[in-house]
């Protein structure tokens, strides 16, 4: 089972956190008889709220919503054990659910919610699915950087061309789960071989996704490594007249991973028929086309296009993980500090 010791010490920092981010979205009805359902969502409330409001209006439950970091939720929901008031969790990537799912926290979902999902997407054990895509990407500064330049493989990076030239976010938890599979993917050694390479190379270390992106338009660094959508994001507010741009490097390469925002829901709780529900309402077309509209995600349900400026899952040919075995954490963070990324 995965440890998630080092993560639980610092449970008391997740509480307060995690106090601060509770919404309450009402159904609108005054029924004696009203149904609930409690979320631990680790994807943040402007993203997702007005979703989750969304369908308290059409389903008539209220739902109860617990706002935190993805690994802060895990950590409090595996301390919380039986006694956790929540029905669902969503979480930003496939690690953390598995973490959770490695504690024996997760109920097996019904077949006809799993079905909704292809199978690259949702649980090896049937206790998650995936709710939007997410890939990885290099961002690159178009004035300094020509296409042809750019690596078909992200582990090329090392090379001394590019040293002081790349933006990375140790610390940010969509890379630690990138991470986590390289080391799936690649193997322990050649993960390490790499993160040294990185930090030998002189990468320029960055708090989050939206700094690495911001420093490639300011050319501050040449080259980034992000989820594909917050490009879009910068696109959106400043036009195209912004100075970087998304590449995806070549068919299998381990830089193409597609992780997924999932949810799963928890055995304990009592409520699974609107926990059902909800997933299904995840699932269908109105909130597959919200992530695909509002955020520039991919849409996991068949029937449901992308946004037409990305390029389709199926032609960027992720590499083979599963991810269902995304659930080390621990062991990823172990790695990186090993190798000196994160202190």
């Amino acid at each position: 089972m995965t440890s998630w010791g080092s993560v639980l010490r610092l449970l008391s920092i997740a509480m307060l956190a995690v106090a601060a981010g509770v919404a309450l979205l009402a159904a609108g009805c005054g029924d004696d008889d009203e149904r609930e359902l409690t979320v631990y969502s680790g994807r943040s409330e402007d993203l997702i709220g007005p979703l989750l409001q969304r369908f308290a209006e059409e389903s008539g439950i209220n739902v109860e919503v617990r706002y935190g970091g993805t690994a802060q939720l895990a950590a409090l929901l595996i301390e919380e054990g039986e006694q956790s008031p929540a029905d669902v969790y969503i979480a930003q990537d496939a690690g953390a659910l598995g973490a959770v799912q490695a504690a024996g926290l997760f109920a097996d979902l019904d077949d006809d919610v799993l079905e909704l999902v292809p199978s690259t997407y949702r649980s090896r054990e049937g206790q998650w699915v995936g709710l939007s895509g997410r890939a990885r990407v290099l961002v690159y500064n178009t004035d300094a950087v020509d296409p042809s330049e750019l690596p078909a493989s992200i582990l090329e990076l090392t090379d001394p061309k590019w040293r002081g030239r790349v933006g990375w976010a140790p610390a940010n938890g969509s890379f630690q789960a990138w991470v986590t599979a390289l080391r799936v993917g690649e193997g322990e050694e050649a993960a390490r071989a790499w993160l040294e390479g990185m930090k030998a190379n002189d990468a320029a270390e960055f708090p989050n996704n939206t700094t690495t992106v911001a420093a490639v338009g300011r050319g501050e660094v040449d080259v980034g490594l992000v989820n594909h959508y917050y490009l879009l994001r910068f696109l959106a507010e400043e036009g195209e007249s912004f100075s970087a741009r998304n590449h995806h490097t070549g068919p299998g390469d381990i830089g193409t991973l597609v992780n997924v925002a999932g949810a799963g829901v928890l055995k304990t709780s009592e409520r699974s028929d609107e926990a059902r529900e909800f997933l299904e309402f995840m699932l269908g077309e109105e909130a597959q086309r919200y992530y695909a509209e509002t955020n520039s995600e991919y849409p996991l349900i068949a029937g449901v296009p992308s946004a037409s400026h990305l390029t389709p899952i199926a032609e960027l040919q992720p590499p083979d993980i599963d991810l269902s075995d995304l659930a080390d954490l621990e062991g990823t963070l172990r790695l990186l500090r090993s190798a000196g990324v994160l202190p």
